[in-house]
C-alpha cells in the first residue's frame, strides 16, 4: 500500500501504532515490520480499547463506510487524514465536515496535487496576474481501463462506492485542483458521463464536463478508465488574455513540464519550457504526499487548516454531484 510507504518517509513525525484491517482483511498482508501491532476489528473497538494508542488516524475506506468512521474519530477528538474522495456524495461529506469542525481536530484529505510543484507554479502565475483574464482551462486524464483494473474490484461495486465511478474516484483530483489553481469556484455544470469503454460495470467509466467558472471563463474536463494498458495520460492547457500554458505533469523522464507561451511585444515571442526533475520519493504521490503529511502533522500541533480543508472536500463532491445530475437530466446545472 502506497500510504504505508509514504508514512515511512515521515517517521520523525509519526508512528504507526495500531491497525483496523478492512477490505476483507486485505491489510493482514502487511510487512513483517507491522505484524506485532495491535489490531482491532472495528473503529468502535479501536476507540474503546485502543484510544490511548493514537492521536490521529489515516482513513482509507470505501465510500459506504468512510464517512461514519471519520465522524466517530472526530467525535473522539482524533485528528483525521482521509483518503479522497471520502464519500459518494456531498451530503455525506457535509456530515463529516460538520463533525470535524465541531471537534476542532486537524483534518487533511488525500488531494496531494495541491502540494505538487508544477501545480503550485500555475497557482502562483494565476495569483500574480500572469495569465491576464483566464479564458479557458482544458483538463484531460485518461488512465488504465476497467478490465485491467479488475471489474470485480470494490471500486466498481456500487454497494461499496455508491452509484459513482471515474469522476468520483480519480476525476476528483482535477476537480479539486481546478479550484486550488484558479482560486475560482464552479458556478455551473454541463456534462455527459457513461460506460464508454465497454467493460460491463454498474457505473460510469468516464465522460466530459463543461464547468463555468466564477471569473467568467470555462473549464473542460474529459477523462476515464479507457487505456488498454497501465498508463496515466494527464494534460492541462490554460489560456488567458496574456499567456497560455501547457502542463504535462506525467511526461516520461521528468517531474512534469510547463510549456509557457506569452505575448509577442516586438519580433521575439515570449516562450519558456520549464522542466521539473524526476521525483523518486517512495510511496503514494512522491514528495507531494510527504509535504501533505507534514502539513497535517503541523496542523495537529499548531492548529489551523491544511491546504485541504473540510470545506474544500465538500466543494469537490458538490461539483461531482452536479456532473452526475447534469448527465442524468441532459441540462446545465447551476451551483
Amino acid at each position: 500500500m502506497g500510504w504505508r510507504e509514504s508514512l515511512r518517509q515521515v517517521l520523525d513525525a509519526v508512528e504507526i501504532t495500531a491497525l483496523v484491517p478492512a477490505f476483507e482483511n486485505g491489510t493482514t498482508s502487511l510487512e513483517q515490520r507491522y505484524t506485532d501491532l495491535p489490531r482491532f476489528e472495528t473503529v468502535e473497538a479501536l476507540l474503546r480499547d485502543g484510544g490511548d494508542l493514537f492521536d490521529g488516524a489515516l482513513v482509507c475506506l470505501p465510500n459506504n463506510t468512510g464517512p461514519e468512521a471519520v465522524i466517530q474519530l472526530a467525535q473522539a477528538g482524533k485528528h483525521v487524514l482521509l483518503e479522497k474522495p471520502g464519500a459518494a456524495n456531498a451530503a455525506d461529506a457535509q456530515r463529516m465536515a460538520e463533525a470535524l469542525r465541531t471537534a476542532g481536530v486537524a483534518f487533511q484529505s488525500g488531494y496531494m496535487w495541491r502540494y505538487e510543484e508544477g501545480a503550485n507554479r500555475l497557482r502562483n502565475m494565476m495569483a500574480d496576474g500572469s495569465f491576464g483574464k483566464l479564458i479557458s482551462l482544458e483538463m484531460t486524464w485518461t488512465t488504465s481501463n476497467v478490465f485491467r483494473r479488475d471489474p470485480d474490484h470494490y471500486l466498481f461495486d456500487p454497494k461499496d462506492t455508491g452509484p459513482v465511478g471515474f469522476f468520483n474516484w480519480l476525476g476528483c483530483h482535477h476537480l479539486d485542483l481546478l479550484s486550488y489553481v484558479t482560486s475560482q469556484t464552479v458556478t455551473g455544470v454541463t456534462a455527459r458521463v457513461g460506460n464508454f469503454g465497454g467493460t460491463p460495470i454498474d457505473m460510469e467509466d468516464g465522460g466530459s464536463a463543461i464547468l463555468d467558472l466564477s471569473g467568467g471563463g470555462l473549464a473542460t474536463f474529459t477523462g476515464g478508465y479507457w487505456h488498454p494498458r497501465w498508463l496515466n495520460d494527464i494534460q492541462w492547457n490554460l489560456r488567458g488574455t496574456q499567456r497560455w500554458v501547457h502542463w504535462d505533469p506525467s511526461r516520461t523522464g521528468t517531474g512534469g513540464v510547463l510549456e509557457i507561451h506569452g505575448p509577442q511585444p516586438q519580433f521575439m515571442a515570449m516562450e519558456e519550457t520549464f522542466e521539473l526533475p524526476p521525483d523518486d520519493t517512495p510511496g503514494y504521490g512522491g514528495k507531494a504526499m510527504v509535504a501533505l503529511l507534514r502539513d497535517w502533522v503541523r496542523c495537529a500541533h499548531e492548529g489551523g487548516d491544511c491546504r485541504n480543508t473540510p470545506e474544500s472536500m465538500v466543494a469537490v463532491l458538490e461539483t461531482i454531484d452536479r456532473i452526475y445530475e447534469s448527465s442524468r437530466s441532459g441540462r446545465r446545472v447551476e451551483a
